[in-house]
């Protein structure tokens, strides 16, 4: 079963789509990074890291829920055979069958909040392939607009975007949206212009789900450390920085989705 955490009267379930090794050495990934950092964070997070140092990438999802009411899905994976991650994920995805695990039917999910429109975040989203038909899809306006533009070079625009805007699914934002009762999507921009992340509250009880703020728990021992992924490295930086010590101050959970163990604390 996937795990859980609970925030107050909330669930966040986290869902794993698959796994398998990231593409490039991840010394390049953070040619900053020491060995001693490197060491740290494997003991800090031994599940992403082969006997060899290879990176090992899980491709994660959530699902937030209160009671049995409708759900929120966090991020829509890799997405199945033939999805544009194919060229470098561990495709097809399981998502749909670790929704059906944890109790969840692709009706339930009423709206789906993409961090970030990079294709292993959103291949279960695109209306060709996905099983959520009448959910709303949530991305910020820096994000299309950059897939608009390139619209030759990758497929999101024509796969997902298109399509959604063309049966009134896609509600494109320009910073923060309150989405109802402890769920708040917050602007977090740098590794694409337009990345979000989600924060979850009840009472004192709070949990941030990052998307790609961060990406390896090495960002955990230095929040500074450039990634070579992140598309304006500095403004990245400043957004990790920043939601990290707003959640270390808070008490939050961050609901993680490259690391091993999808509830951390920061």
């Amino acid at each position: 079963m996937p795990l859980t955490q609970a925030v107050g009267r909330l669930t966040v379930i986290a869902l794993d789509d698959a796994q398998g090794p990231y593409f490039r050495p991840r010394a390049e990934a953070f040619p900053d990074a020491t060995a001693e950092q490197w060491a740290a964070a494997d003991r800090a997070d031994p599940a992403v890291v082969t006997p060899e140092g290879e990176w090992v990438l899980p491709f994660r999802s959530y699902a937030i829920r209160h009671g049995d009411g409708p759900v929120t899905l966090v991020d829509a994976g890799i997405g199945p055979a033939g999805a544009l991650a194919a060229d470098w994920a561990p495709v097809p995805g399981r998502l749909p069958e670790a929704l059906a695990e944890a109790g969840v039917r692709p009706g339930d999910v009423e709206t789906i909040v993409l961090t970030h429109l990079h294709n292993d975040h959103m291949g279960w989203a695109v209306p060709r392939d996905s099983p959520f038909t009448r959910a709303r899809v949530i991305a910020q306006r820096a994000d299309v607009d950059l897939y608009e533009a390139h619209r030759h070079e990758a497929g999101q625009f024509d796969l997902l975007v298109e399509p959604l805007r063309a049966e009134g699914r896609l509600q494109e934002l320009d910073g923060d949206l309150d989405l109802g009762p402890g769920l708040r999507v917050v602007a977090t921009p740098g590794h694409t212009p337009g990345h979000q992340s989600v924060l979850v509250t009840d009472g004192d009880d709070s949990l941030l789900v990052t998307g790609d703020l961060l990406v390896h728990a090495v960002q955990l021992i230095d929040p500074g450390l450039a990634y070579a992924g992140d598309g304006d490295p500095a403004r990245a930086r400043s957004s990790r920085e920043r939601a990290l010590e707003e959640a270390a101050k808070r008490g939050s959970t961050l609901a993680v989705s490259h690391l091993g163990e999808p509830f951390r604390k920061p």
